[in-house]
């Protein structure tokens, strides 16, 4: 969490509101990278039923990983869209 969202957030509300607004965004970010084509290896070692699952795992974790390190935005934006109805 960045320091200029931890000033706005003041309830334990707030709080579960920001992190659902994470999870959106790691959720929007792993179908980007999906369809960036991250979700399966070319060559010998790639291919199978097997990868498909794992490959999604690591989307996820990549996805996940970006958000916290300061994500694309959106879920600062969500999260002030959704305090300002909350209020």
């Amino acid at each position: 969490m960045q320091i200029a969202e931890i000033a706005s957030i003041q309830t334990p509300r707030q709080m579960a509101m920001y992190d659902a607004a994470k999870k959106l965004e790691a959720a929007f970010l792993s179908e980007m990278l999906k369809g960036a084509g991250l979700d399966a290896m070319a060559g010998p070692f790639g291919g199978g039923e097997g990868e498909a699952q794992f490959a999604s795992l690591m989307r996820e974790e990549q996805a996940r990983t970006m958000v916290e390190a300061g994500g694309i935005g959106l879920a600062e934006q969500l999260f002030h869209q959704m305090a300002k109805y909350d209020e």
